[in-house]
């Protein structure tokens, strides 16, 4: 078993799924006090809390969707940032209608 194989059903587990959880929030009210530090850094923990938080917690995936339907292009840029792949799946297909010349 690789070692991602393995960190993928060590994350499945119900334990796990709770201190990621746990971990994510402690990201979100730490980012602020990181904020006050010179550099970008506050923000780079609160993106990495929101996506601790989004991978495994089912009502900020409810969140994320209504969020992401009043404001597709902050949507995007999310599913940029998280490489996610329905956002790939969802840009290959876009490519083939974007190429097709309009007579």
């Amino acid at each position: 078993m690789t070692w991602r194989a393995r960190w993928q059903t060590w994350r499945r587990t119900h334990a796990m799924r709770h201190m990621l959880f746990a971990f994510g929030w402690v990201l979100i009210l730490s980012a602020p006090i990181v904020g006050l530090l010179p550099g970008p850094g506050g923000i780079f923990v609160l993106a990495a809390g929101f996506a601790l938080l989004l991978e495994t917690s089912p009502w900020a995936r409810r969140f994320y969707v209504r969020t992401k339907r009043r404001w597709p292009r902050l949507g995007e840029w999310v599913d940029w940032g998280m490489r996610r792949r329905s956002a790939r799946r969802r840009r290959e297909r876009e490519k083939p209608a974007l190429a097709v010349p309009l007579d």
